[in-house]
Order: structure tokens, then C-alpha cells, then sequence
């Protein structure tokens, strides 16, 4: 993985295949947008973060949430979070560097696993989305255990929010199959650009705070046929 720099514009690339590039960054913010809509007047929210990428997430969500807020960002990479100190923070207003923001360098599955009933929303932007790129690991994040962790990682009323390069019925019906609601947001992967696409997915056991634009897929039936999204199990006492 390596960080290059063109004029005022930087870009991360892992085996020369461009992983990021500060002049894309506008669907990295409707990440945080979207995944802490429902946070709005929260007084004291705690969001996981995972990925820190160039740290545009990451600034949008403090701008948006509450001065008590607690921002726990997970990032594998210290390269990443070198650069970030060193170069990618005058970027964004240097935000590593807010009290609300706890740092944590390591296995993101890791995090979501050892937590219960934590955070009020998860963002992800893990590598590429559910099709890995730079790293296969991070297929256990997008299977049925890491999704199935993220929920139990959330609170009541807490959503997932999940970024992808692609669109992917499959992982959509994933999602569904772990018992969330779905909305899937085409946003655009710069600012004032229509041809360029990216997906933002957010998930919730409480269909009310999902976005109001944006797709709801369907649950695809064992016989072909599509049916209605399905209402989480009872527990039984």
C-alpha cells in the first residue's frame, strides 16, 4: 500500500490499483450522513467507525453529532493513520485530533465482536465493500458472522451503514437474512458528478429510521418468488 501526492491531491493505492483519491470523496461523506441521520438532538451518541480511509467519513460525522459524542474509529492499517497525521489531516481539518474521537489500530471484526449493545450506529468502508480488494480477511466482516456481530454490536433503535464500490443483490439479501431492514442509496462518488456511482447501504432492525430515498430490496423466496420483508423472531422466554 502506498500514499502518492499530486499537487494538493493525494491518492492510496494497494499492488497499483487506486484504492482511494482525496478529489472522490463526497460518497464517503453520505456514508456518515446517512448512517447518523437518526442521531440528530442525540446528546451523548457512540458511533464505530470503521476504516479511516483519508478521514472524510470520519470529519463529516463530528460535524454532525453532538459535542459528547463518542467516535471510536478502527483502522488496521498504521500506514493509514501515520498518513493521516502527517499529510491526509489538512484535509479535513485535522479531525484525529477532536476529543471525541478514540483511535483504535487493529482487527475491526475484532472490535465489533468483543462489543454488545455499544454503539447507536457502525459505519463501514472496508476495502472495496463486500468484493475485497485489499485484503481477503476481510470477507469474515461482510459474511453472516461479521453482519451478524454488527447487530449484535448495535443498539435499540442503532443502524449499519455499509459502503460499497458495487451494487450486490446477494449481500442485500444477506442483510435481509440477518434480520434487518434494508435501504440501499446510490450516491455520487464525487461531488457534482452523475456518472459516477457508489452504494451506501443502511440497515436497521427499526424500518423507521431508515432513509426515506434510496431502494428497499425484497426478500427473495426459496421458490424464486419475492415476498415482503420478514419481521424479526420472537425470543421466547
Amino acid at each position: 500500500m502506498s500514499l502518492y501526492q499530486h499537487g494538493r491531491d493525494f491518492s492510496i493505492q494497494i499492488n497499483g490499483q487506486e484504492l482511494m483519491n482525496s478529489r472522490q470523496h463526497a460518497s464517503e461523506q453520505a456514508l456518515a450522513r446517512l448512517g447518523c441521520a437518526h442521531l440528530a438532538g442525540r446528546k451523548a451518541p457512540c458511533i464505530l467507525i470503521g476504516g479511516l480511509g483519508m478521514g472524510y467519513t470520519l470529519r463529516q460525522a463530528l460535524d454532525l453529532l453532538s459535542p459528547r459524542a463518542n467516535v471510536v474509529v478502527g483502522e488496521l492499517s498504521g500506514a493509514v493513520v501515520e498518513w493521516n497525521r502527517q499529510f491526509l489531516g489538512e484535509l479535513n481539518g485535522q479531525p484525529l485530533s477532536d476529543e471525541r474521537v478514540d483511535l483504535q489500530t487493529g482487527d475491526i471484526v475484532e472490535m465489533i465482536s468483543g462489543s454488545r449493545s455499544r454503539f447507536d450506529a457502525i459505519l463501514l468502508d472496508i476495502d472495496n465493500g463486500p468484493g475485497e480488494m485489499a485484503a481477503s480477511g476481510n470477507r469474515r466482516l461482510y459474511g453472516p458472522e461479521g453482519i451478524l456481530a454488527c447487530r449484535r454490536a448495535l443498539r435499540d433503535h442503532g443502524c449499519l451503514a455499509l459502503w460499497s464500490a458495487d451494487p450486490s443483490k446477494k449481500f442485500e439479501q444477506l442483510l435481509m437474512r440477518c434480520r434487518f431492514h434494508v435501504c440501499r442509496v446510490r450516491v455520487s462518488a464525487h461531488k457534482g458528478s452523475k456518472s459516477q456511482s457508489r452504494f451506501v447501504w443502511v440497515a436497521s432492525e427499526d424500518s423507521g429510521i431508515l432513509p426515506r430515498g434510496g431502494v428497499r430490496p425484497r426478500v427473495h423466496l426459496k421458490n424464486g418468488s419475492k415476498g415482503g420483508r420478514r419481521p424479526p423472531r420472537k425470543r421466547r422466554g
